[in-house]
């Protein structure tokens, strides 16, 4: 017995040194911050690898264990680093494109739980009444307590119109919440518009896709040409957008912003990681080589404008707000943001599979860093109940969240200013709104009553009126 365990411990020693030297000579070459490899902790696994293989109830699989071994590593590492087999990194590559299969959810792990994070516009969760802040605690009859993020999200996901019942807890209900949903093939609009009424222009982003910068210059032109005479407002609508792709936001940003205007920049370990990319051409044309913001009307780099955001504006729809409100191009108003300033990178392996690893820190162009702090708003709006603040997940509730790397002062100064620098106080919010009426009726781009987008029309009649007095 000790023997066969001895035998298998040197197996699964010369599986995982070979792994290690494979991963540690990789790193060499990128980063001279690579010490030796932890002989006693291999030790240690392959003791654990040849129990578990002669001692264990059942047989297990030694790709099973290994794939295990690496999917809990890199799990440990922060909430958004993952190991992706061969359907998660095939799932991915689909939804990067805008389309894949499932329920339209954007989760995170909180305890144990999956917490929403936002559910995306026009998606069987969003058409369910899933809301950001509820506490997802069963998926058919399946407790999400012990499973991990991957295998949570992996069963939400299944064939187009298969159903699945989640059970939900919702602050401010006495009985959880089940509810079934019926699985679509998602295909995302990223990007709405409307023109509100003349003059006053309005577009929403769902998500940073692909395609995502080619739509929002199609639908600026579009609002454009409806609009009789000058344009005197617009809107820029990123509540409860969980990210997406980078050069979508840069691309976003180069529509309202001045050409080589900065819009983000990184810092990693490495040389790959490091970047600064600015409103140049090149750092957002994904598939094309022509520049197709390059036509835009000349009014939609100085037309006044505003961004609204709630907790569910992430990742993507942060750096696009950040470098919005260090360039004073746009106000930013409604509450603080969910606060995920860290990139991943896709790094495939020789396998199918990849790893999805957070390689950087991203800054906005004045050197803030919001990684679990948020992008907070020049004017703050009222929530009208202050339990509805407590059901939004922030990227600092995330267990093994990246910590923020010491730029909390600039925040901190921006915090001070916050609402003081703009004449304008915000109406309070309507008491017992009819939630038939806070979302868009079918065919619709707004909702009936929608409070933040009434505060910032408001806001910028008053800047339009002020202009007009000055004249």
């Amino acid at each position: 017995m000790r023997s066969k365990l001895q035998k298998l411990g040197l197996i699964a020693l010369g599986i995982c040194v070979g792994v290690m030297i494979t991963l540690n000579f990789s790193a060499v070459a990128q980063s001279d911050a690579v010490g030796p490899l932890p002989v006693e902790e291999l030790r240690t696994f392959t003791e654990v690898f040849g129990r578990i293989k002669s001692d264990y109830v059942e047989p297990v699989d030694d790709k099973k264990l290994i794939s295990d071994a690496i999917s809990g590593m890199v799990a440990g590492l922060d909430p958004h680093s993952a190991y992706l087999d061969k359907d998660e990194f095939r799932d991915t590559q689909i939804m990067t494109q805008g389309e894949f299969g499932g329920l339209g959810i954007e989760v995170g792990m909180e305890d144990g739980l999956l917490r929403v994070i936002s559910p995306i516009d026009d998606t069987p969760a969003a058409r369910a009444g899933i809301k950001p802040g509820d506490l997802i605690v069963k998926l058919d009859d399946v407790f999400v307590s012990g499973l991990k993020l991957e295998d949570a999200v992996k069963q939400m996901r299944g064939k187009p119109n298969t159903k699945i019942i989640l059970t939900i807890e919702r602050k401010g209900e006495a009985k959880p919440l089940v509810l079934t949903l019926t699985r679509a093939i998602i295909k995302v609009q990223s990007v709405k518009s409307t023109l509100l009424e003349p003059g006053y222009a309005y577009f929403r982003i769902t998500q940073f896709d692909g395609p995502t910068g080619e739509a929002l210059a199609d639908a600026i032109q579009t609002e454009f040409k409806k609009n009789q005479g000058s344009m005197k407002g617009v809107v820029l609508d990123l509540r409860n957008d969980p990210g997406g792709l980078l050069n979508g936001a840069v691309a976003v940003s180069a529509a309202f912003l001045p050409q080589d205007s900065l819009v983000v920049y990184t810092k990693g370990r490495t040389k790959d990681a490091e970047m600064r990319l600015t409103t140049d051409p090149v750092n957002y044309l994904h598939r094309t080589k022509d520049d197709y913001l390059r036509n835009l009307p000349s009014e939609i780099k100085t037309v006044p404008m505003v961004v609204l955001v709630n907790g569910g504006t992430a990742s993507a729809s942060e750096i696009v707000a950040g470098a919005l409100q260090d360039h004073k191009r746009a106000v930013i108003m409604g509450a603080t943001t969910f606060g995920k300033a860290s990139v991943q990178t896709i790094l495939p392996l020789g396998d199918d599979t990849a790893i999805k690893l957070t390689t950087a820190r991203y800054y906005t162009p004045n050197g803030r860093s919001i990684q679990a702090k948020g992008i907070i708003p020049d004017i703050a709006l009222d929530d009208g109940d202050s339990s509805v603040a407590s059901l939004m997940i922030h990227e600092g509730d995330l267990t093994g969240h990246l910590s923020n790397d010491g730029s909390e002062e600039k925040a901190a100064a921006l915090a001070t200013s916050t609402g003081k620098t703009f004449d304008f106080t915000p109406a309070a919010r309507p008491k017992n709104e009819d939630e038939n009426d806070l979302k868009p009726a079918p065919g619709e781009v707004v909702a009936k009553s929608d409070y933040d987008l009434s505060q910032a029309i408001a806001f910028l009649k008053s800047r339009s009126t002020l202009r007009a007095s000055s004249n």
